[in-house]
């Protein structure tokens, strides 16, 4: 068995809220397995256990945990009605910090609970009066701040629809989101820092507010400071400071288990984004459980996690509410050019306790010499990461930069469920370059291509049994198609999530990339991350992409876009360096047929890189039926790619150039 990285502390993991919960179950002393077990072979006990352990206040009790277990269409604790918003605002007392507004230039103020429930209760009043109601739907064009918080809850709390977005999006972009919804108000900023500068969104907000025909009122929001323009609106405009400031006492209206509380959206890298339906219920036990239990998060700590506000860790931001701590908003830069470790020293200043990331910017940290320990990190117990699979070269660097005491948990899952398939808990060993176990309740499995789980082999990753926060459904899909092709279609009743991933036999998980962009060299299967990983901890190289694009004669082509670093060449030298990397560090199967200096490499908004549509780029598909380019970082590099390919298409012989 692979000796781990490192193992619990046994004081931690016995003052812990997995420790408590177990007790509380009847299952004192239950090692993570023994409760992993249980959790996914009596679905109704363990989330009948995770109700009553964290008091779910219903207005109406529930019939029954678990009437149907079909997937699609499990139908989870039936006859209750309950609101999310009352379980976020329940817990704090009214002078305790509920939100700790903070931003790249290391300002910050902070928000008391008692100050949070009085703005929800004055917006929530407004939206009503704005015509607000049960399943109406109220979308924000917001950055990662105190006001979004206070909307989405005010929105909740009335049994309205959230969404939002983060305002780099462009207004067509947000469009194309917002308007699948046909929301009643848009709640919008007037703008957002980062790296130094001010961006002006007053206008974008305009002509998002104009793509919206159904609005009745959109709510401007002065954050930056910038003066709104005397401008017409198609509909009525309310200014924040007025919808905020009333006074107003907070009423929550109980609304169905599975009643919509949000619509997160995919990537949408191709066609229109696909509205995701996730309901007050499922989302509160869920990040209950998530927050409460494998973050160990409770009253007296502080969350601290980089996100925007149109990724699904922003609704984990929000939702920290719920387990009674404090949420940190951040908006900026995450490592601005002024002072690239700001979160890290914000975070030592407010003493965070569980401080969330991605693999990006570890591993961006590591390579500039950037050291988070001279500040005093002693309050972080859990780094957070996820967005892709963290490599085993970050698990050191953290241990030796942030503290032996910090406990590393790679996370993977998915908007889809808005939560973890995977991670880990207090009382988990870590292995590097893995995540430590399968989530509480998530019966997850890896298939092979018979459709057989399998363990220490590569599967596609699946989901047997199901978990409260999957869909409802994806809106505008009447009749469930769309939903079922998505996760269904595959393996009836199993839900398949397009991750390609290892069990280990020591309980851990191996994610290898998204099981649609798999490389697949002469029958075998290889994980593009495996490679990314290796050629990333190289000093001279900033980001890398391999794809493996089949060719119409038969052939594979299987290249590796490189990011050179500043001031750094990809000459032969270099590839070879490369080449000599992924020999020794993945396996000579996975050095790649050629290796091709790029300008950048094209992300989705919340920072994965685009696999399949590249490949599809590079095998001739037009552009326009690839990618949508709202939802890129990098729009221009959609055409570098494509000329990349259209050259290459002339000139296949280049392909099996050694010299290139």
């Amino acid at each position: 068995m692979t000796v781990p990285f490192a193992t619990p502390d046994p004081q931690t993991v016995a003052h812990s809220n997995l420790a408590d919960f177990a007790r509380h179950a009847g299952m004192d002393g239950a090692d993570y397995a023994t409760l992993h077990r249980w959790s996914v072979t009596d679905l109704a006990g363990f989330w009948g256990a995770v109700w009553e352990y964290f008091d779910i206040d219903a207005d109406t009790p529930y019939e029954q945990v678990l009437a149907e277990e079909t997937m699609p269409g499990a139908r989870w604790f039936t006859g209750a009605t309950l609101n999310y918003a009352h379980h976020a605002l329940r817990h704090l007392a009214d002078d305790a910090v509920a939100v700790i507004a903070l931003d790249e230039t290391g300002s910050c103020y902070e928000v008391t609970a008692g100050r949070l429930r009085s703005q929800v209760a004055s917006v929530a009043a407004t939206l009503r009066d704005l015509g607000v109601g049960k399943g109406d739907r109220v979308v924000g064009y917001l950055p990662n701040t105190p006001h979004a918080i206070v909307a989405f809850l005010a929105a909740a709390s009335l049994g309205a629809v959230w969404s939002v977005c983060g305002q780099d999006y462009a207004p067509q972009a947000a469009a194309d989101r917002f308007a699948q919804l046909e929301p009643t108000v848009l709640i919008a900023a007037d703008g957002y820092p980062f790296n130094g500068t001010t961006h002006d969104r007053r206008d974008a907000a305009r002509e998002l507010a104009l793509a919206l025909p159904t609005l009745k009122a959109t709510l401007l929001v002065d954050h930056m400071g910038l003066p709104w323009p005397a401008q017409p609106y198609p509909s009525l405009v309310v200014p924040w400071e007025d919808a905020a400031t009333r006074t107003e006492q907070l009423v929550c209206t109980p609304v169905e288990f599975d009643h919509p509380l949000w619509v997160v959206f995919s990537s949408g890298t191709t066609g229109l984004p696909k509205g995701i339906v996730h309901g007050h219920g499922g989302v509160l036990l869920e990040h209950l459980k998530t927050l409460g239990l494998h973050s160990d998060l409770g009253p007296g700590d502080r969350l601290l996690w980089y996100t925007t506000t149109h990724w699904m860790m922003w609704n984990l931001v929000a939702s920290t509410l719920l387990t009674g701590a404090a949420t940190c908003t951040y908006d900026g830069s995450p490592a601005p050019l002024a002072e690239p470790d700001m979160l890290w020293r914000l975070a030592a200043r407010h003493r965070v306790t569980v401080f969330g990331t991605s693999p990006q910017y570890l591993l961006g940290m590591a390579k500039f010499g950037i050291d988070p320990a001279v500040h005093d990190l002693s309050s972080i117990r859990v780094v957070g990461c996820t967005g892709s699979a963290l490599p085993a070269s970050a698990y050191p660097w953290v241990r030796d930069h942030v503290g032996e005491h910090v406990l590393l948990a790679s996370i993977s899952g998915g908007t889809d469920v808005v939560s973890g398939f995977a991670g880990s808990a207090p009382n988990t060993p870590v292995w590097e370059g893995e995540l430590s176990a399968p989530h509480l309740g998530v019966a997850l499995a890896a298939y092979d291509t018979e459709g057989r789980p399998v363990v220490d082999q590569v599967g596609e990753l699946v989901v047997t049994r199901p978990m409260p926060s999957m869909p409802l459904y994806f809106w505008n899909d009447p009749d469930g198609t769309r939903y079922h092709d998505a996760y269904f279609s595959s393996y009836p009743g199993v839900w398949r999530h397009g991750d390609w991933i290892t069990l280990t036999s020591h309980g851990s998980v191996i994610v290898h990339g998204r099981s649609d962009s798999t490389l697949n060299r002469n029958g075998v299967r290889l994980g593009s991350a495996d490679i990314h990983d290796v050629v990333e901890r190289l000093p001279e190289v900033t980001e890398a992409l391999v794809i493996g694009a089949e060719e119409p004669d038969g052939g594979y082509w299987m290249p590796l876009f490189v990011v050179p670093a500043a001031g750094v060449a990809l000459d032969d030298a270099l590839r070879e360096k490369i080449r000599e990397a992924i020999r020794s560090g993945a396996s000579p199967r996975h050095v790649p047929d050629e290796i091709l200096e790029v300008p950048g490499i094209p992300h989705t908004r919340t920072g994965k890189k685009l696999e399949v549509p590249v490949k599809r780029l590079l095998q001739g598909a037009p552009a326009e039926q690839v990618v949508n380019r709202g939802a890129v970082d990098a729009p221009d590099l959609i055409d570098h790619y494509a000329r990349l390919g259209a050259e290459r298409r002339e000139r296949p012989e280049a392909a099996h150039d050694p010299r290139r």
